[in-house]
């Protein structure tokens, strides 16, 4: 197929050229009522932010322009039906989990996944089969799950419906699947897998492979945090006869909008032809200023740059440093904002940039980044140790949750301080955001290492999801008994 090509954009731009008057929602009428304090701002996007009206198709049941798009992408990623997200990587993940897995299933889940994935698993109300990661000791952080844990985890459950795993982690570590998808397929079993960070993947070596190529049977992507797409602009790949395509539209048509925005459906399609035309001379460029960039900061006395643990690949435009004087991630992040430079992710030990999918002609202030990170850890100190918090996942490499997603919806629960939650079951999740992994699950017993970290990542001044009563100092949990 000719990727060149943008059928959804291109309908949305011809549709903007008429100026047509609008007696259809939404109510901005393309631009004519706005507020004046935003329409500056607002104007140029309003033209195109329009609704199913003739010659724009529909999201969920396309005919015309956003299916001949939606046949480009899968065609570029070489799966067998690939979908448009307007509602982020979590709504890919909740659809693939509901179209594969029937209430009460065995399903094995990379402990370390997205809170998206266990609302998935909640909404399915499956019996998830937690698996704990990899631990790179240099990064303080989990990685993915090794082909032998996976090995031993069907052996002990034979009767598992579905594998779940996560791919590359936050930091763009990964491990080839292929191993794992083959474990898998020889039991008939699915492999789902969130590959939220790796949209760009298919560009090949030296990014790492992507899961599409390692053979798994479903692939989320968030578009938007590696492609030029804008922001809630994902994809959904389906690959294999062990997914039914026809349940994945039904539970997509169920959990999206049905008003699905068409700005972010045609960063879609442009995302998409961008990617298509990302030449082998443009990664050269690419890798070169990466590796430039990459060097420079690494001349810095202040901050290290840290490579890939082995056995790992290691996403190029995933950069992440630690400060050489003892400031954390959270300190390292607010002293380069101060100094204009907004990363995406801090955490105890580490600072994580992502850089941009550049083309040769397009430039990026590198040199600026370098000199105000330099200058924002000058003369700068701090008291942390690396890795002061340890892996979240410690104990047993295999578990399950205390009580099922079934009894949760009919148990009572009940605030305790800290030092009282150890041995109790949380009632709610917890989760350090980003990146957006739980450190306690709804449902798991509450460990002494759970709090040791919780307390230390407040310390550290990390911002959470769930944990309502954290501010008292306080987990909520599961009375005794747990049914109420």
């Amino acid at each position: 197929m000719n990727q060149s090509q943008t059928p959804l954009f291109d309908a949305m731009s011809a549709l903007y050229k008429k100026r047509p008057i609008s007696l259809h929602v939404p109510g901005h009428k393309n631009g004519w009522v706005f507020s004046k304090k935003g329409e500056a701002i607002y104007n140029p996007l309003l033209g195109i932010d329009a609704t199913e009206i003739s010659g724009l198709d529909d999201l969920h049941a396309p005919e015309g322009a956003i299916l001949k798009s939606e046949q480009l992408l899968a065609d570029l990623y070489g799966v067998k039906k690939s979908y448009f997200l307007v509602n982020g990587s979590t709504v890919g993940n909740i659809a693939m989990i509901l179209a594969t897995c029937r209430e009460g299933d065995k399903v094995l889940v990379q402990r370390n996944c997205h809170k998206s994935i266990l609302h998935g698993l909640m909404l399915a109300n499956v019996q998830p089969i937690f698996l704990q990661p990899d631990f790179y000791e240099e990064w303080g952080i989990a990685g993915g799950v090794g082909s032998k844990l996976i090995e031993e985890a069907l052996s002990a459950n034979p009767d598992v419906k579905a594998i779940v795993v996560t791919y590359p982690n936050y930091y763009g570590l990964g491990e080839d699947l292929t191993e794992l998808v083959r474990l898998a397929h020889q039991k008939g079993i699915p492999v789902l897998v969130d590959e939220a960070h790796g949209a760009h993947f298919q560009l090949g070596s030296p990014f790492p492979k992507t899961a599409i190529f390692a053979g798994a049977d479903a692939v989320v992507h968030s578009a938007h945090k590696t492609l030029p797409a804008m922001t809630m602009g994902s994809y959904l790949h389906v690959n294999s006869s062990l997914v039914d395509v026809g349940q994945v539209s039904f539970y997509l048509q169920m959990l999206q909008s049905s008003s699905p925005s068409y700005p972010i459906m045609g960063s879609l399609d442009l995302a998409r032809a961008y990617l298509a035309a990302f030449t082998s001379e443009d990664k050269k460029s690419l890798i070169k200023k990466i590796s430039d960039f990459r060097r420079e900061l690494g001349a810095l006395q202040t901050v290290r740059v840290l490579e890939a643990p082995p056995g790992t690949s290691a996403d190029p435009l995933k950069v992440v440093i630690q400060s050489t004087n003892g400031l954390s991630g959270f300190e390292l992040q607010q002293l380069c904002e101060a100094e204009g430079i907004f990363t995406e992710l801090a955490d105890p030990n580490n600072l994580l940039m992502i850089l941009p999918l550049l083309k040769t002609s397009i430039d990026f202030p590198f040199q600026e980044i370098v000199q105000n990170i330099k200058s924002a850890t000058k003369d700068r100190t701090g008291s942390v140790e690396a890795n002061q918090v340890g892996s979240w996942f410690a104990g047993s490499s295999i578990t399950d949750l205390e009580i099922t997603y079934s009894v949760m919806k009919h148990s009572k629960s009940r605030p305790v301080v800290l030092r009282e939650a150890v041995g109790e079951v949380s009632a709610e999740m917890v989760i350090p955001y980003p990146p957006g992994i739980p450190l306690i699950m709804s449902g798991e017993m509450i460990t002494t290492d759970h709090i040791t970290n919780l307390k230390r990542l407040l310390e550290l001044g990390s911002r959470f999801h769930g944990g309502s009563s954290l501010s008292n100092g306080e987990l909520i949990v599961y009375e005794s008994g747990h049914a109420g």
